[in-house]
């Protein structure tokens, strides 16, 4: 008898569980399905850098079917379980359902932005955690300097060369800083932008950046993006958002009309219907072993579990954890399944590093610091080890080799995912696409 083995996500955490399970288990006796909403793995680490133009948008994401060979890869989203029956219940993507039976049940849907209920945010903001919250923050950049520097109206101008990034952790620091290093390289093509000159702030609620690393390595990315004029708000929250401007709690109206959303994760909502039990911030309770506490056969590691971290506390939603969890919780499967034997999560990390640009970062191995030249090349060799298959890695390093000699490209990508209408009409008013906001 075969078993089945149900992996809910196809993110860090779920693909890798797929992959490793593969090579564990032989296929005569597992079938795998892996159901995730995209064909694809995005690698989220680069989406900063596919913003500022160093990677190509198409080199940040791996094809599942790449990852996997053997799981039956469903293109839904589990949405129902009922632990009773053993089943999960699967919304396709062309909107049908499918009840799928288990015997080891695996959930790593990850995790989406957290919003608050904040006036305008949801109508006049975007996050930061998929390729296409990239694309548009670059071709906003790009646009806002072509604007400004056509413009004859001063306070126009200013409105456009002001950026504000709310939310201090990898992502927000992380992609301020690219898209910063970007738009400063990209200035001496815009003469009377460049007089008037830009202003990129960084709103964080808490007393310092990067909450999930180290806070020496965090004082020192954050006195690297201040000494390159970058207006770091710390205990200070978004109050408002318009078109047009972001109010802070400190009561300052910051006129602007890039407004980025990245203040941290919450668990996928959709954890809330399958009938596990979750913490107060809805991460599916584990134990160290990632069983689902209180449950038979069903596992949860990376962003959307509450995995405890052997340094104490929980562990951080990060890929470097997810990566790490997703071996344990494939060598449990297994042991559960009467191959190998189980073993806790001790992943302890000793090694962090912060992009900040091209050919710039700041990284941490041990007690030791780096930065400059040495952290970027060191924080790509890490990356690379991590991208999944040979033919990414191959042309992430073509992209990264291609780019050092040649100024980074000023092209608006703003119509690649939207086709235009067919109609004369729409050419006869003068363009074949309008502005994203």
């Amino acid at each position: 008898m075969a078993w089945n083995v149900v992996i809910a996500g196809g993110g860090f955490a779920g693909a890798n569980v797929a992959r490793k399970l593969e090579s564990i288990l032989p296929a005569q006796s597992a079938r795998l399905v892996l159901a995730n909403d995209v064909n694809f793995m995005l690698y989220t680490p680069f989406l900063p850098e596919a913003a500022a133009g160093t990677l190509e948008p198409r080199h940040v994401v791996t094809p599942l079917r790449e990852i996997v060979k053997r799981a039956n890869l469903k293109l839904g989203v589990v949405e129902g379980h009922d632990p009773a029956t053993r089943q999960v219940e699967i919304t396709t993507y062309d909107g049908g359902t499918e009840l799928v039976r288990y015997d080891q049940l695996v959930l790593a849907p990850g995790s989406i932005s957290r919003f608050l209920p904040i006036p305008g945010l949801a109508e006049h903001a975007v996050g930061f955690k998929s390729l296409a919250d990239a694309i548009w923050a670059r071709n906003t950049v790009i646009e806002s300097l072509e604007l400004a520097n056509a413009t004859e109206d001063p306070e126009v101008r200013d409105r456009l060369l002001r950026f504000v990034f709310v939310g201090g952790g990898y992502a927000g620091l992380e992609a301020l800083a690219e898209l910063q290093d970007f738009a400063a390289d990209a200035m001496r093509h815009y003469p009377r932008a460049r007089l008037h000159g830009m202003h990129w702030m960084l709103v964080e609620a808490k007393d310092r950046v990067l909450p999930e690393i180290d806070e020496v390595l965090a004082d020192y990315a954050a006195k690297e993006l201040r000494g390159r004029g970058i207006d770091i708000r710390l205990n200070t929250t978004l109050s408002e958002v318009t078109a047009d401007t972001a109010t802070l709690s400190t009561g300052e109206v910051f006129p602007t009309r890039m407004v980025v959303w990245t203040a941290g994760v919450v668990p996928q909502p959709s954890l809330r219907n399958l009938s596990v039990p979750l913490d107060e911030s809805g991460r599916v309770l584990v134990d160290d072993f990632l069983r689902v506490e209180g449950m038979e056969g069903v596992w949860a590691l990376g962003d959307a579990a509450a995995v405890p971290d052997p340094d104490g506390g929980l562990c951080a939603p990060t890929a470097q954890h997810a990566v790490r969890q997703a071996a344990t919780a494939a060598r449990n499967v297994a042991a559960s399944l009467g191959i190998g034997a189980p073993a806790p999560y001790r992943y302890r990390s000793r090694a962090a590093f912060v992009n900040l640009g091209r050919y710039k970062a700041v990284g941490m191995v041990g007690e030791r610091t780096f930065s400059g030249f040495p952290a970027w090349w060191m924080a790509r060799t890490y990356h690379m080890s991590q991208i999944p298959g040979n033919a990414r890695k191959f042309r992430a390093v073509l992209d990264w080799t291609a780019s050092l000699p040649f100024e980074r490209d000023l092209s608006e990508v703003g119509s690649i995912g939207r086709p235009g209408v067919l109609a004369t009409e729409r050419y006869e008013r003068g363009g074949s696409h309008r502005p994203m906001r």
